[in-house]
């Protein structure tokens, strides 16, 4: 009995146990359901709030970025418009200066008043930005109006500007036009001048002059009108330099190296003691080139020398040159040229060779610098027709640097270096170089001229 029973309850209660196992399964799994779509709909909730405050904030960002864009762009406008108004300013007031000279009535007042109104609008400016008014309605086209302004008055400078120095440049060009006409009749002058001292000066007294009646005094006439004529080319040469752009303090160096000038004015004594030192060369020969053993008899020479200085004397180099151009002058001056300018002082001076070729060709160059030369070359080829028409003939001498000072001997240049010595117990000045050569003619000697230190 007991075996029937237990076999028949133990099927059913399995039966309920497994019901009541499913039962709680589907509300565990409906439970679950339940919580994970509350989850989901939290988690959905929550992204929907971010989206919506990313949103919020970005829009807020946005409008932040476009004040200031705004803001931006009209302090922009605001600084076209101020430098705009400043060259309006300065427009003005070259347009009032520009009025002042020549002086024009209607044109400083007129540019007084565009003075005054760009100085107003300049003055409204400065209100609004001490009050931060900008213009923020349309920065873009008032930036735009502002330069265009600004160019404007840009334009109006440079063309006052350049009416400017139109006016200036017609000035000068008067100036030059003056200056230029009192120059050529300065040298128009100076020609006339030099014409009548050549032609009817000291040696006029020589055209009676003959062989036995000549002397030292004639001698010393004829030596201080060539030396006027190479002070005037040394003068000629040095204005030439100053042209070419010659540092004349380093060519005065060279030339007399280590010597002091009490005076800057006194660098021009080592350009003529250079002239003469080339001119004079050679001076002691009959021909400044042969030796005395080349010529015929002595008393022959002396005439021939003679008369050659009577029909050089009154004629121009040019017309005895052109009338004898194998003479012995023609060569003498084609020579010296040569030896006086260096190539490169040519080059320098002329930019180019031309002179000198045409003078080493048996030409001679129609120049103001070479008529200068011929005609100093003719003083001391007259000079040196003179010195050997005499009996004995006339020497050369000059003195060696660093010898004392003779007044027997020689001249000095420059006098006032005499007065440092004065009341001192130094002795006499000594000589830095020699200018201009001295002569002895007979027992009569005629001094040197040096310059002193």
């Amino acid at each position: 009995m007991d075996t029937v029973n237990k076999k028949v309850v133990t099927p059913s209660k399995s039966r309920l146990a497994r019901t009541f196992a499913k039962v709680l399964h589907i509300r565990a799994a409906t439970a679950v359901t339940v919580v994970d779509d509350v989850q989901k709909t939290k988690s959905h909730e929550k992204v929907n709030h971010d989206r919506v405050s990313n949103s919020r904030r970005q829009s807020f960002d946005d409008v932040v970025d476009d004040e200031k864009l705004r803001h931006r762009a009209a302090t922009e406008a605001f600084i076209a418009k101020l430098f705009a108004t400043i060259s309006s300013v300065k427009a003005a007031y070259a347009q009032l200066q520009f009025a002042q000279s020549p002086y024009n009535a209607d044109g400083i007042q007129s540019a007084d008043q565009v003075v005054v109104s760009e100085m107003k609008s300049l003055s409204e400016l400065k209100q609004c930005y001490l009050k931060k008014q900008y213009d923020e309605s349309s920065p873009e086209t008032t930036q735009l109006l502002a330069e265009i302004q600004e160019q404007k008055s840009l334009l109006k400078t440079y063309e006052i500007t350049g009416k400017k120095l139109d006016s200036q440049l017609k000035l000068k060009d008067s100036e030059v036009t003056f200056l230029r006409e009192k120059l050529e009749e300065a040298n128009r002058e100076n020609k006339s001048l030099e014409k009548r001292l050549n032609s009817s000066g000291p040696l006029s007294v020589l055209d009676n002059l003959h062989l036995s009646g000549l002397s030292p005094n004639h001698f010393n006439t004829v030596l201080q009108q060539t030396i006027k004529s190479i002070r005037s080319f040394v003068r000629l040469m040095i204005s030439e330099m100053e042209s070419a752009g010659w540092d004349l303090d380093a060519a005065a160096s060279s030339i007399r190296p280590g010597v002091v000038y009490s005076n800057t004015n006194h660098k021009c004594f080592a350009f003529e003691s250079f002239v003469c030192h080339e001119m004079f060369d050679g001076f002691n020969y009959p021909c400044f080139f042969l030796s005395t053993k080349s010529l015929p008899e002595q008393k022959k020479w002396q005439q021939l020398y003679f008369d050659g200085f009577m029909e050089l004397k009154s004629m121009k180099p040019k017309e005895y040159l052109a009338r004898k151009p194998k003479s012995t002058f023609a060569k003498f001056c084609c020579a010296k040229y040569l030896e006086l300018i260096h190539p490169k002082m040519e080059s320098s001076l002329f930019g180019s060779l031309s002179q000198r070729n045409l003078v080493n060709s048996g030409e001679f160059p129609e120049t103001t610098f070479f008529a200068t030369f011929t005609e100093m070359a003719k003083r001391v080829w007259l000079l040196h027709c003179l010195a050997f028409s005499f009996q004995p003939e006339a020497s050369i001498f000059q003195v060696r640097k660093r010898c004392r000072f003779s007044d027997v001997y020689m001249e000095s240049v420059n006098q006032e270096v005499f007065l440092s010595y004065a009341g001192t117990t130094e002795t006499d000045p000594l000589v830095a170089f020699t200018v201009v050569p001295g002569f002895k003619i007979c027992k009569t000697v005629i001094q040197c001229q040096v310059y002193l230190s």
